[in-house]
């Protein structure tokens, strides 16, 4: 009991922290006078006092976090700031069901870009700026910004950090101290997100929608202002813009950390990923341009590049943007759009999916495999440029893949169960899963998630949030050796 107290107090002071984000919002309505501001007002010291209260009430109850702590503090986290997130929309949208704004703000934290809302263009900028910052603070983290601003917890920072940080690597640090790592990360992710604001107002927007945008690009969450997404703008420079982010968040944000550390290109010549990483999304946008131009849906090659580039990009780092229809492409197009984003996003970046390190393994390991079938007696250790892979990050990758899958299959059969046609069930669960945003048939870039029954709404939800957790953080809760003393 003593150890689920402990665990109450740390919450609460999260949720005192997150009350603080609803400044956006309210500064916001300050500025346009959009008739919100009494409601977040509201909604930001509901969720004060319903921290203050926690953390009052279980202050007396303070030790230091054991590895296993941090899974049930991830958990409890995510799915109770998507709780309290659920306020704004349902103050101000009466008539929006909780399941349907409980999807939407786990969409928003879970960077997944899923909507069910309608009617983006005539919401208030306030409400409209909530949905782009949840996605802001989900794509690096809302646990890792605790850990960088709150060191003050008393609990154990590191692992809350190994819990919350997707990709096998969890155990290289940027600097010796945990909350030093967390705050450089937030530094380069903040001035990411400047830069990309100023760009797109450059580029022609205005800047509510250069600052939605931005925290959206940036942090891979494919939420919109407008319901036709970035189609709304039919602008070349401005899809440019969000493409070269999309790029950018879509590597390490590690790397980026210490490329400005050292004033030096360096780092990414030594990121294992970032080659790959590029070489397929290039390679990827110039054949399916050159397919979708021989098969007649534009009328020259460089129009279907543009449109290709922009979609592809946007899937395949699962930020989740649409550019135009993709769902009345060939379908040969959209599938391997949403494929990339099962595999694409690199290792600490803010995309979703079993990230491009776990693929390298595979291939390798596969690889390794059929080597030695040839060659029974060789050794010959799995290398990654000049780092040796060991074994335990092999099984462990392995397990997760095995996991990812089933989970993908479950979640399709359900879905199928439940009345949906296959193509929009399969599309819908790969999306979820990898927080990639739309999918196909009736959850393609022209539609959203609305016409699901609440059935289907929660499991895609869960998807969503399994994927955004990567399954085992969760899953881990399930096992009794979890709870065993």
């Amino acid at each position: 009991m003593y150890r689920f107290l402990s665990l109450a107090r740390v919450f609460g002071l999260m949720l005192m922290v997150f009350s603080v984000t609803y400044a956006f919002p309210i500064l916001a309505s300050l500025v346009y006078g959009d008739g919100t501001l009494s409601l977040f007002i509201q909604d930001m010291l509901l969720t004060l006092a319903a921290g203050g209260l926690l953390w009052l009430t279980t202050r007396k109850f303070r030790r230091e976090l054991k590895a296993k702590d941090g899974f049930l503090l991830v958990v409890l986290a995510w799915i109770g700031m998507a709780a309290f997130a659920t306020l704004p929309l349902k103050s101000y949208l009466e008539d929006l069901s909780f399941t349907d704004a409980y999807f939407e703000a786990m969409s928003g934290l879970t960077t997944s870009g899923a909507t069910v809302l309608t009617g983006l263009d005539d919401l208030p900028p306030a409400i409209n700026l909530w949905r782009h910052e949840l996605n802001w603070l989900g794509g690096m983290g809302i646990i890792v910004l605790v850990v960088a601003i709150l060191p003050v917890l008393g609990v154990g920072g590191r692992q809350l950090f190994m819990a919350e940080t997707p990709g096998p690597m969890k155990e290289s640090k940027l600097t010796p101290r945990i909350t030093e790592t967390a705050k450089n990360l937030w530094l380069v992710y903040a001035g990411l997100t400047i830069a990309c604001i100023v760009s797109l107002k450059l580029a022609g927007m205005n800047w509510l929608d250069a600052i939605c945008h931005a925290f959206s690009a940036v942090g891979l969450g494919g939420f919109s202002t407008h319901d036709a997404s970035i189609g709304y703008f039919d602008s070349p420079q401005i899809e440019g813009v969000l493409t070269f982010f999309m790029l950018l968040a879509g590597m390490n944000f590690a790397t980026h950390f210490l490329a400005i550390r050292s004033r030096t290109f360096t780092p990414y010549k030594h990121d294992i990923e970032l080659a790959p990483f590029l070489i397929l999304i290039l390679a990827s946008c110039v054949g399916i341009a050159f397919y979708l131009w021989q098969e007649h849906t534009y009328p020259d090659f460089w129009t279907a590049l543009r449109h290709t580039t922009f979609n592809l990009v946007s899937l395949a780092t699962d930020c989740g943007y649409a550019g135009t229809d993709f769902n009345q492409w060939p379908l040969f197009a959209p599938l391997w759009m949403l494929f990339l984003g099962c595999i694409t996003a690199c290792t600490g970046s803010t995309g979703g999916g079993i990230k491009l390190m776990r693929t390298l393994i595979l291939v390798k390991q596969s690889q390794l495999q059929m080597l030695l079938l040839t060659h029974p007696t060789a050794v010959n250790p799995l290398k990654l440029g000049t780092m040796v892979i060991p074994s335990g990050i092999i099984l462990a990758v392995l397990g997760f893949i095995f996991v990812y899958f089933m989970s993908i299959v479950i979640l399709v059969l359900l879905l199928i169960i439940s009345g949906l046609d296959v193509v929009s069930a399969l599309s819908a669960a790969i999306a979820c899963i990898n927080n990639m945003g739309p999918g196909l048939g009736e959850v393609g870039p022209a539609a959203n998630y609305a016409g699901l029954t609440d059935f289907q709404t929660w499991l895609c939800t869960l998807a969503m949030f399994l994927g955004r957790i990567e399954v085992f953080t969760a899953l881990i809760l399930f096992t009794p050796a979890y709870w065993r003393k």
